[in-house]
């Protein structure tokens, strides 16, 4: 289905009961966004805990749809792909754009194959890592990613491997950095081309700074009333870019050492090539004992070997037990609450 500014009330006057979910969800949204009200409802993806409902202001998510349409220079009449949920604020911010900049919704059932029937070109994507992999490994459907000029990538960690074959594309593809509380994100790292960085970019209005935890603050006036403390490791470089190095709840404290488990992570996907996660248990001696959970098609029998001469010993799991599936959260992130409740039921 395609949406634009021309037919959006005929798209609410044809709503029924016989309409696709994800329409209705635009309808829901739409109907939100244009009451009289000048704030929405948003809710967080519940990533590492229960997920929040807070408000915002429909200006707020404005401004921030102005900022990315000019960063990445989408105008009126672009083709733009929604396939994300709308439960979620990426999903949300793709519609808020396209109001904003006048662009056309192509819209698609949220799944793991976004381009699966897309037969339009595309001049802009938002997709989170398990999407765009899984689009990678059917031809038709790559070829349709390259011919989409631009493409953004959020909501988890993108991997080695993802990275390496995104490196490859002929089009413009970015990391984005941002969460619910920012209305997406507020700053961007080039994947591929001459642009290529290792390190995030934010707009030029926002101003970034470090708490005495070692976390990142986040000054973004035009998305955020207030100042943000966020619960991200990172370092802030003299150019003003900065680099996430993981979670301040990720941290796990095992015989006095704190291990960033998402550094553990990154260096175990050379190895692992199916899913898994590093999570923790309360230990008596070392207090808290790193466990690692991999899917149940996973040849564990050489996994500690091959562990042992890539980590030093205090970063390696104490254990190893394989899962039906890795937890995740509404909006693909793996939950790392369930996954601290899944390790303790199996140690």
């Amino acid at each position: 289905m395609i949406c634009n500014a021309d037919n959006i009330q005929q798209l609410i006057s044809e709503v029924s009961d016989n309409t696709p979910q994800i329409q209705r969800d635009l309808y829901n949204f739409l109907a939100d966004w244009f009451n009289e009200s000048p704030y929405i409802t948003v809710h967080t993806s519940g990533s590492t805990g229960t997920p929040k409902e807070f408000t915002v202001r429909k200006e707020q998510m404005m401004q921030s749809a102005i900022l990315t349409c000019s960063f990445l220079h989408l105008y009126k009449g672009d083709n733009v792909l929604l396939c994300m949920p709308l439960q979620y604020i990426a999903g949300k911010m793709v519609v808020v754009r396209a109001l904003v900049a006048g662009l056309t919704l192509i819209l698609r059932t949220p799944s793991g194959h976004p381009l699966a029937d897309v037969d339009i070109p595309l001049r802009f994507a938002a997709m989170i890592p398990l999407q765009v992999y899984n689009t990678l490994q059917v031809k038709e459907e790559k070829k349709r990613l390259c011919q989409t000029e631009i493409l953004i990538i959020g909501g988890g960690a993108i991997n080695k491997e993802l990275e390496e074959e995104i490196q490859q594309l002929p089009n413009m593809v970015y990391s984005t950095y941002g969460m619910t509380e920012t209305l997406s994100h507020i700053a961007l790292r080039r994947l591929n081309g001459a642009e290529a960085s290792q390190v995030y970019t934010p707009f030029s209005s926002v101003k970034l700074s470090i708490s005495p935890e070692g976390t990142l603050i986040i000054n973004a006036p035009l998305v955020c009333d207030e100042t943000l403390v966020t619960n991200d490791i990172a370092q802030i470089h003299s150019d003003g870019t900065f680099t996430i190095l993981g979670r301040k709840d990720n941290i796990v404290n095992t015989g006095g050492i704190k291990v960033q488990i998402e550094c553990v992570e990154e260096t175990l996907r050379s190895i692992i090539s199916t899913t898994f996660a590093i999570t923790a248990v309360p230990h008596p001696g070392l207090g808290e004992a790193i466990v690692l959970l991999v899917e149940k098609t996973t040849d564990t029998e050489r996994l500690p070997d091959q562990i042992a001469s890539l980590l030093p010993k205090y970063q390696q799991p104490k254990y190893i037990r394989k899962v039906d599936a890795i937890p995740l959260t509404g909006s693909g992130k793996t939950d790392r609450k369930a996954c601290r409740q899944l390790a303790a039921k199996l140690i």
